[in-house]
């Protein structure tokens, strides 16, 4: 290699910028699916997921690629973003019979979301350099799948955002989240609305870079 094929290759090192893989994880209907198609939506012309009352409506895992973030002080990052599967520590058919489905189509459901689970924790434990970690403000953050799937993120040392989502509610205490989890920072928003999303760009950019 000749001394301008090095000096490029260094060159190209130096600057290239590392485009990270960001997992949106949490129980069913904590609004993950709201939050990725806000993020495609506001930073690129990403693939939208479906948005549904019903629980478990997504999945399998959907990513939108290379997004690019820009803050309030003019730093960046470039992520993929995957939206997962609600992790949930059981799934239930009836759940979806109670919603009008039909029982068939209610077992396929099940056994697709099962595989989406097991999907979501294969891709957190191989492929995913980061997490946004979905809590329903309006819920009890000490839930027991809460409490596995941060432990299971802090022993894969992954950096990790929490967004205590749904404060458009009545209902939503942040605080509560804040005080279940102070080891890592915690940003009240609502999706649904896009209040404070702003505040989460910003921290991801400082938690991510």
């Amino acid at each position: 290699m000749g001394l301008s094929q090095t000096f490029s290759k260094i060159l190209t090192n130096l600057f290239h910028k590392k485009t990270s893989r960001i997992g949106i994880y949490g129980p069913p209907n904590a609004g993950k699916t709201t939050l990725a198609n806000r993020i495609a939506k506001e930073w690129s012309t990403g693939v939208e997921g479906t948005v549904s009352e019903i629980p478990h409506e997504t999945r399998r895992a959907l990513r939108a690629e290379n997004i690019t973030i820009t803050g309030s002080n003019g730093k960046s990052i470039t992520i993929d973003i995957v939206d997962t599967p609600g992790v949930t520590t059981k799934i239930d058919y009836n759940e979806f019979i109670e919603y009008g489905i039909e029982r068939s189509e209610a077992i396929d459901r099940a056994r697709e979301a099962t595989e989406g689970v097991a999907e979501a924790m294969h891709w957190l434990r191989e492929d995913i350099d980061g997490v946004i970690y979905m809590i329903d403000a309006t819920a009890d953050p000490f839930a027991q799948v809460n409490i596995m799937m941060v432990g299971i993120i802090e022993s894969r040392h992954l950096p990790v955002v929490i967004a205590a989502n749904k404060t458009d509610l009545p209902d939503a205490s942040p605080q509560r989240i804040k005080t279940a989890f102070p080891q890592h920072p915690v940003v009240p928003i609502s999706c649904i609305n896009g209040t404070r999303v702003e505040d989460l760009y910003e921290e991801m950019i400082r938690t991510f870079r």
